[in-house]
């Protein structure tokens, strides 16, 4: 537990936003945001509604995820009043609530699904670390090397330590979330220039091999749009999050060569890939340029258990997710003689050294062969 946590119990933050309920004609309760600052009160209406009494498990449902986009959307409004962006003028910005400006944060990336999902993790140890009364006042460098400490002492469910690449990730969302809160004038400094940064294990690059690949392949699989997306990602090293937005406008052909034109959701680095007639295949009957590619595609975890399970149907028992198959272009590459500035230009990286992670895999490949040499 932080300092600055004990430090301020008694001071409470007044809330400026209140989720409101009004009962309609029809019985139903329409939700909207009391807004409060300055002597000044805005009703913003959410056009979002609960039903009065759920009794089915639909209409519960419903209501959850009503509340929690109210409460999302509430969170939005809260950072757009201490950015001056909502008709207020807001006397101190240091005074937004932390925890209220890292949801929003959060919320922006829920169509990243791994990132969002990296975001929502880190809120939930941030959201253990301190409380809902923080604001950007009580952030300084020692409340950063602090959840430094707490993710390195955390343990999970099962007993065990965070690892280094996960104490990494969550410490980067924090890095992350001040670096563009003193970039909007809401921090004076940000504190984290003065802390030194937990450093990263040596990640783990699961990857299918050539064979293990063309068995896929050859196995039907519940989806046989994953099955299209996957295996074009295999063979073209295209991250998850381009391949689902990729529309047909983005299929295009140079001088007889076929190439993919499209700015990267992750870097938005505008890369033009080439890809082999092979590749081609799997991306089905040309359809309107502004129509999805792979049309019907979806991220859930039963889609990412039935990927799991048309792996082990081809024989592979390794944990595949599917950004595996942006491991296996890179491998698959470099396995077959591609340099890595080459490589690293085909997987669209800003820095070689990322690429490099992919030769270390390539040399254990290496040395398991070499391994295999029977005595004399």
């Amino acid at each position: 537990m932080s300092s600055n946590k004990s430090n301020k119990m008694g001071k409470k933050q007044k809330e400026l936003i209140h989720v409101r309920e009004k009962v309609l004609a029809n019985g139903d309760i329409s939700l909207y945001l009391d807004i409060y600052l300055n002597g000044k009160r805005k009703y913003e209406f959410l056009k979002l509604y609960l039903v009065a009494t759920p009794k089915l498990a639909k209409d519960k449902e419903k209501n959850r995820a009503a509340l929690q986009l109210a409460q999302a959307i509430k969170a939005k409004r809260l950072v757009e009043i201490q950015n001056n962006e909502y008709g207020f003028t807001s006397p101190t910005k240091t005074q937004t609530n932390f925890l209220n400006y890292f949801r929003t944060l959060t919320e922006e990336r829920k169509e990243e699904q791994g990132n969002y999902g990296n975001w929502a993790s880190a809120l939930k140890y941030l959201k253990q670390y301190t409380d809902e009364s923080t604001t950007f006042d009580d952030i300084d460098s020692g409340f950063v090397e602090g959840f430094k400490n707490f993710l390195k002492a955390t343990k999970t469910k099962s007993e065990k330590f965070l690892s280094q690449n996960t104490q990494h990730s969550y410490y980067n969302k924090l890095a992350t979330c001040l670096k563009y809160a003193h970039d909007k004038g809401i921090l004076p400094l940000n504190p984290t220039k003065s802390v030194k940064a937990p450093k990263p294990g040596d990640p783990q690059r699961d990857y299918l091999s050539f064979d293990e690949v063309k068995a896929l392949t050859l196995v039907d699989c519940k989806f046989p749009v994953m099955k299209r997306a996957f295996l074009f990602s295999c063979l073209t090293g295209i991250r998850w999050s381009d391949i689902n937005k990729m529309t047909w406008s983005q299929v295009q052909d140079l001088n007889g060569v076929p190439r993919i034109v499209f700015r990267q959701k992750k870097t938005q680095g505008q890369e033009y890939l080439d890809v082999n007639e092979q590749a081609l295949t799997f991306l089905g009957e040309r359809s309107k340029p502004e129509d999805r590619v792979f049309e019907g595609l979806k991220y859930s975890a039963w889609h990412n258990v039935e990927l799991q399970r048309w792996c082990t149907r081809a024989g592979i028992n390794k944990d595949i997710t599917f950004h595996c198959g942006r491991h296996t272009f890179a491998v698959m590459m470099l396995d077959l003689g591609a340099d890595l500035f080459t490589t690293s230009k085909l997987l669209g990286h800003r820095q070689i050294k990322t690429t490099q992670i992919y030769a270390k895999v390539l040399d254990k490949k290496k040395q398991e062969a070499v391994s295999r040499i029977p005595k004399l």
